[in-house]
C-alpha cells in the first residue's frame, strides 16, 4: 500500500493562492488538511474566509479552530496553537504517511511529490522566492526554506517542524536537542509566491499577522505598499530590488496554462 501524502496548511483569507495551490497539487497529493481560526493571531474575532466551493472536493479536509486563543499568549504562540490544531486533524493518518506542512503560498513542486522518497527523518523543500508578482524574482531570499515534511510517526509538532527543522542545523558539529540534524534537503523544490496579492490585502496581512513590528504605518500604509510594488523593492526596507524573469517551464504547469486567468499578477 502506498503511503498517503497529506498537504497541511493554516488558512487566513487568501482563497486566490489556495485555489492556485489546489490546482497545482490536486493530482499529486491524497488530502489537503486546512485549519482556519475564528480569531486572528492578535486574538481579534474574524470571519471564516475559506471558500465553501472547495468543501465539496473529496480531497479537502477543512477544520475550524472555534475558541479564542488564551489570554496569556503572544502572537507567535497563537500561531503555534493554530498549527498544532492540525495535529488533531490527522487521526486518520497512518504512521508511515507523509505529512507536509507549508504556509499557503509555499507550493512544493509536484514533480518531486510523484514517487516521493524521504530518506531522512525530516525534509526541507528549498524553493524559489517571488514577491508581488508570480515572476518577480527575489534572489535575496532564494533558496527559501519553505515546505517541511516528515512521516507521521516522527511528527513531534507542526511548529517544531517549522521552527526547529532548518538547514543551518546541518552545520552544527555536536548534538543538540534543539537542533534537529536528521534532515534531507530537496533542491529547486517549488515556489514561494510571497505577497502575490493586492496592496490592500498586503496591508491587512501586515496589520494582522504574527510579525507585529511590521504593522506600523511606514510598512502597512496602502499607498506606500503600492509604491514599493511599482518600484520592485522590498516591503521592509532592507535594500532588496527584485527582478522580472520570463514565465517559463520552471514555473508550475497550471500557472503557465492559465496565464490569462492570472495575468494581473504576471509581469
Amino acid at each position: 500500500m502506498n503511503n498517503k501524502i497529506l498537504d497541511c496548511i493554516t488558512f487566513f483569507d487568501n482563497n486566490f493562492i489556495f485555489e492556485l495551490r489546489f490546482n497545482i497539487l490536486k493530482n499529486h497529493v491524497d488530502y489537503f488538511i486546512i485549519c482556519e481560526s475564528k480569531f486572528d493571531h492578535r486574538n481579534k474575532p474574524k470571519k471564516l474566509n475559506f471558500d465553501k466551493k472547495f468543501l465539496s472536493e473529496k480531497k479537502i479536509k477543512y477544520f475550524t479552530l472555534d475558541a479564542p486563543f488564551p489570554t496569556n499568549t503572544n502572537l507567535w504562540q497563537n500561531q503555534a496553537i493554530q498549527r498544532e490544531f492540525l495535529l488533531k486533524s490527522l487521526h486518520f493518518a497512518d504512521d508511515e504517511d507523509l505529512i507536509f506542512f507549508s504556509d499557503p503560498d509555499e507550493i512544493p513542486d509536484p514533480k518531486i511529490l510523484d514517487n516521493f522518497n524521504l530518506k531522512k527523518k525530516y525534509g526541507i523543500f528549498l524553493q524559489k522566492c517571488f514577491n508581488y508578482k508570480f515572476n518577480l524574482f527575489n534572489p535575496y531570499e532564494t533558496p527559501w526554506e519553505g515546505t517541511r515534511v516528515c512521516r507521521k510517526k516522527n511528527l513531534k509538532s507542526i511548529d517544531f517542524m517549522r521552527q526547529k527543522v532548518k538547514s543551518k542545523n546541518l552545520a552544527y558539529k555536536f548534538f543538540r536537542f534543539d537542533k534537529e540534524k536528521n534532515i534531507e534537503l530537496f533542491q529547486d523544490a517549488g515556489w514561494h509566491f510571497n505577497n502575490v496579492m493586492s496592496p490592500e490585502l498586503i496591508s491587512l496581512k501586515l496589520r494582522t499577522f504574527a510579525h507585529s513590528e511590521f504593522s506600523e504605518k511606514k510598512f502597512s500604509d496602502t499607498d506606500i505598499i503600492k509604491s514599493k510594488i511599482e518600484n520592485k523593492v522590498d516591503l521592509f526596507e532592507r535594500g532588496h530590488k527584485y527582478k522580472k524573469i520570463i514565465l517559463d517551464q520552471t514555473f508550475p504547469e497550471y500557472l503557465i496554462e492559465n496565464h490569462e486567468k492570472y495575468k494581473a499578477y504576471i509581469l
